[in-house]
């Protein structure tokens, strides 16, 4: 039989992190631990693609389309290290094209910056939707929908 220890970790947390942990706590009527460990599964199974050296290229899409804005801006990853993750050992037809690695990087930065530069590859008018959503769209199409016929409900 496996053994399922729990193991002690310390962390270290900002005070007003502190505070609002345990005011969701006292609002949920459960402990402070609760609220950490549920943060902490709640973003592992958001990433989880990641703890899986298999996904790569363009199945890496989805989670950092999802989650790469606030993953890019908390680790500082530049193009350079996103291609690293994304690309590294990867066939050429399912890896993801620099220009789009490029973007996905800047997604983190200014919405006004990132409309430009879509605006500019693309060659197109004014953007009417959110540029979050605009990208989001792109790479969907481009890489996970890819072929297959779009589902307009999955974006809802």
């Amino acid at each position: 039989m496996v053994e399922q220890r729990k193991q002690a970790v310390s962390i270290r947390l900002g005070e007003s992190d502190i505070r609002n942990i345990k005011r969701i706590a006292k609002r949920l009527g459960v402990r402070d631990s609760d609220i950490i460990r549920f943060a902490i599964k709640s973003t592992l199974n958001r990433v989880a693609p990641l703890c899986d050296p298999a996904i790569r290229g363009r199945n890496l899409v989805p989670v950092l389309v999802e989650a790469g804005d606030e993953l890019i801006r908390y680790f500082e990853l530049d193009a350079f290290r996103l291609e690293k993750i994304i690309n590294e050992q990867v066939d050429h037809g399912r890896q993801v094209d620099r220009d789009d690695i490029a973007l996905l990087a800047m997604s983190g930065l200014r919405e006004e910056y990132l409309a430009m530069r879509l605006k500019d590859g693309a060659g197109a008018g004014p953007i009417a939707v959110p540029v979050t959503g605009t990208l989001r769209h792109y790479l969907y199409d481009k890489y996970v929908y890819r072929g297959t016929e779009r589902n307009p409900s999955a974006d809802v």
